[in-house]
């Protein structure tokens, strides 16, 4: 400890990429709590505090043994709080100083840190030299780098100062952080600034071979291509360098187009298109499209696929578990999954289902059922107010903006070749000059077509046969015959009230008490009272409005909860029921109605369900 000038408490901040050197002013922001801990402790007492660099950059909250015992006592000297929480400080290095004793660990690292002290260089002939040298390299360096200040070099009026030469030279010359970490170790002035004599001159060759780069690219180019001449000065430092990022893109490509195992016919598009792509500017508008071209194919699933479940009873268990009723539809799913279980690879076509029935009755979620059963992934494509082609087949790649359709998006997101993809509300579709998407729809549902169906943005055949398509509608009457015929109808009918209150009962209501974290004691709702609100306040074939008027029950019986804490449960009964949801909405009339002249029963059907009528008859004279 001979060279010690000054011992004192210091906080210390640990920097990560960054080293800090004695008489250099510069910014930092600190996010880490160790770090803004001991800022606020500097700010609060002296301001000094202790600037020292991480061991490893890959440590998020340091131990002392993490961090460099060399580092440089500072003074803090403005200080501004982020709106993120963060400080942004402004230091200004003081002098070495080392680590002599770790005394907190607790919210900041406190340290007994201790100056050193650095000698004072001898006046001889040959220091003389050395400093002659170095000030004229310094200068030379200036010259050539634009981003240091050409001014830097007159602040050193007298010779000799060569502790303060070495250290502002070190802070303005581009070094690693480990060389700029051993020069702050480097205590003698003398063998700082020979060091630093070599990194100076490897520096100024590789400015000058950077100025003869620029040089070269300006006589390759024509004066008034701005934009060109960028670019290609770019390519000539990065081919000087051996970092040629585009070549290293073309060649990732090649590997990933490999690792696809796509079709004979996409390998020969994506090797073409990397060809011509090889020959452009990375930064060219056709450069970008081409690029794009080939990241679709090759993020494309061409052979990878999920195993299909094959267990009837497990499928079985988790549609009766999944949804009521439906027995029409669960049995054509549990048809698929034996056929599928008994001819093993030799099925090669997938069905196309159509779930055809009034909203809410489950459409939708039946689709997912599926997919869940079957192990795959699950796509849904929402067909309602689509009216361009370009949607299914996807644009042509001369315009701008092109992408794939709909089904290649798809493919691309569910990564495999055999998923599960939902054509919901097939029926909403519409057309007008920019094609008809419902035509298109033909080549994706057809079993016989979809094994090389064509998209106009790929220009290559896609197989799609392996992919299971579900549709859903609300009725036949919009849906075209073509892709009527290439369907198999599954009809879901409107439930009755009994299949109502089973599914309230055993899906309903178990999902809202859940979503309202409320316990099934807490609600007492009898079938007789369920059957009611089913019967007097809803009127329709799904059950989503039954599910939007239970959900109502739940919040007021939560209400009732908070009101009275002693309250442990709330009962619903019917007066209460009239008190939340008001006189009954619909009132059903005598299902045996007297017989009556000029009165007839009649039965109306919508794609919203059905209903009874009492039609009036009148006898006119004519």
């Amino acid at each position: 400890m001979d060279n010690a000038k000054d011992t004192r408490f210091l906080p210390v901040l640990p920097l990560k990429n960054v080293v800090a050197l004695p008489k250099s002013i510069m910014p930092v922001i600190v996010g880490r709590d160790l770090s803004v801990a001991a800022v606020e402790a500097a700010l609060a007492d002296t301001k000094e505090i202790f600037v020292t660099a991480q061991t490893s950059t890959k440590v998020s909250v340091p131990t002392p043994d993490d961090l460099y015992e060399t580092g440089t006592r500072a003074v803090i000297l403005q200080a501004n709080r982020m709106p993120n929480g963060s400080l942004k400080i402004l230091i200004e290095g003081i002098s070495r100083s080392r680590i002599v004793e770790v005394t907190r660990t607790d919210e900041f690292i406190g340290v007994i840190a201790e100056d050193i002290e650095v000698p004072e260089p001898e006046k001889t002939a040959d220091n003389e030299a050395l400093w002659r040298t170095f000030f004229g390299l310094f200068k030379s360096y200036v010259k050539l780098n634009d981003k240091v200040p050409s001014d830097l070099p007159s602040m050193f009026k007298g010779a000799m100062d060569f502790d303060y030469l070495a250290d502002t030279v070190a802070v303005h010359i581009q070094i690693s952080i480990d060389e700029r970490q051993q020069l702050l170790e480097m205590v003698d002035p003398i063998e700082r600034m020979q060091h630093l004599l070599t990194l100076l001159k490897r520096e100024i060759e590789i400015i000058r071979t950077e100025n003869k780069i620029r040089k070269r690219v300006q006589n390759q180019v024509e004066k008034q291509q701005k934009d060109y001449y960028l670019n290609e000065q770019m390519r000539a430092i990065q081919s000087e360098l051996g970092r040629d990022g585009l070549g290293k893109e073309i060649e990732e490509m090649h590997v990933k187009a490999k690792a696809a195992r796509m079709s004979k016919e996409a390998f020969a598009k994506v090797e073409s298109e990397l060809g011509r792509l090889e020959q452009m500017q990375a930064t060219s508008p056709e450069a970008a499209v081409s690029r794009n071209y080939v990241d679709w194919l090759v993020s494309l699933p061409w052979h990878k696929r999920t195993r299909d479940t094959v267990s009837l009873k497990k499928a079985e268990e988790l549609l009766d578990n999944s949804h009521a009723s439906m027995t029409k539809a669960k049995e054509r799913i549990v048809e698929f999954i034996a056929a599928k279980k008994f001819a093993g690879k030799n099925l090669k076509r997938s069905p196309i289902i159509c779930l055809i029935g009034p909203p809410g009755v489950g459409k939708t979620s039946l689709s997912r059922s599926i997919a869940e059963s079957l192990n795959r992934e699950f796509i849904r494509i929402s067909l309602g107010g689509m009216r361009d082609e370009a949607e299914i087949r996807g644009h042509r790649r001369t315009y701008v903006g092109a992408m794939p359709g709909k089904i290649i998006q798809s493919m691309r997101k569910a990564k495999t070749t055999n998923p599960v993809i939902l054509l919901d509300e097939i029926d909403k579709m519409s057309l007008d000059f920019r094609g008809d998407p419902a035509s298109a729809l033909l080549e994706v549902l057809d079993p016989e077509l979809n094994n090389a169906f064509s998209d106009y943005f790929l220009e290559v055949d896609y197989d799609i046969s392996q992919v299971m398509f579900i549709t859903t509608a609300n009725s036949y009457d919009t849906i075209p015959y073509p892709l009527l015929d290439r369907m198999e109808m599954i009809s879901l009918s409107g439930y009755t009230l009994a299949e109502k209150s089973q599914i309230a009962k055993k899906f309903l209501l178990p999902k809202i008490l859940k979503e309202y974290t409320l316990d099934a004691k807490a609600m007492g709702l009898s079938d007789e009272i369920l059957e009611l609100v089913i019967d007097e306040y809803t009127k329709e074939a799904g059950v989503r409005s039954l599910e939007r008027v239970l959900a109502k029950l739940a919040r007021k019986c939560i209400q009732e909860l908070l009101a009275d804490s002693k309250t442990k449960s709330v009962t619903i009964t019917k007066k209460l029921i009239e008190k939340w949801l008001g006189s009954p909405t619909y009132k059903r009339p005598d299902k045996e109605l007297a017989q009556e002249v000029g009165l007839a029963t009649g039965l109306a059907w919508t794609e919203m369900g059905g209903d009874l009528l009492d039609i009036e008859i009148t006898i006119l004279k004519g």
